[in-house]
């Protein structure tokens, strides 16, 4: 039996931390995505990060990998929020697996995730921001299930980045401003930003993801 919780590819670090063990980056994919989908992201960051791309736990109706099933309808979708909530708890358990595993520093693992990625990786950081150094939120939605579950106390000063597309066709830009507009009601440290493009990651929103870690990591 598998020691991880989760499938998942690594980068390895490309530069020692000159402060012992290198810093972790666990990155979550899309609805219908895989593992490799954000893995190739790595090249453009931090040397001294562990880089690791993790696989959503359900096979995707339309091909894939999700992370919580979703429900299309006339009037918009509806969501599996009991998978949503046990895949994210999979997450934060995957986040000590894999810096057990790899050799990582347990104060600097940071979460990030694109689209249902992001989705989960909010989730994970406002039930348990104890886990968590630091995320990153692209192209993402909050959900007000999790507001109840939100940790106040340890998610004080937490750094968070969230970014979005003005013209997002899969995740309109009003989620990315809902996440905005809750995440101020926190005491997190904030960053948000949105860019002139769709439900992607274009060069501009990555040189944020890039100049907010190397931010983070000193």
């Amino acid at each position: 039996m598998s020691q991880f919780s989760l499938t998942h590819e690594v980068a390895k670090p490309r530069q020692p931390s000159a402060n012992g063990k290198p810093p972790l980056l666990v990155m979550l994919h899309g609805v219908g995505s895989n593992e490799r989908d954000l893995l190739p992201l790595a090249q453009y960051l931090d040397p001294r990060l562990c880089v690791i791309a993790a696989r959503a736990p359900h096979r995707y109706q339309f091909g894939g990998f999700s992370w919580f099933d979703i429900q299309w309808h006339s009037k918009g979708f509806n969501i599996d929020t009991n998978q949503a909530q046990q895949s994210w708890e999979t997450v934060q358990r995957f986040l000590d697996e894999a810096c057990s595993a790899y050799d990582c520093d347990p104060q600097r693992i940071y979460l990030g995730g694109f689209s249902q990625g992001a989705i989960m990786s909010l989730g994970a950081t406002l039930t348990k921001p104890e886990l968590i150094a630091g995320t990153i939120l692209m192209s993402g939605r909050w959900m007000p299930e999790v507001g109840p579950q939100t940790d106040r106390e340890h998610i004080a000063n937490k750094p968070i980045l969230a970014i979005h597309g003005l013209y997002d066709e899969v995740i309109p830009i009003q989620y990315g401003r809902a996440i905005r507009d809750f995440l101020q009601t926190l005491p997190v440290q904030l960053e948000y930003h949105e860019f002139a493009m769709g439900h992607e990651i274009n060069l501009d929103s990555l040189q944020v993801v890039v100049n907010w870690l190397n931010q983070q990591l000193g």
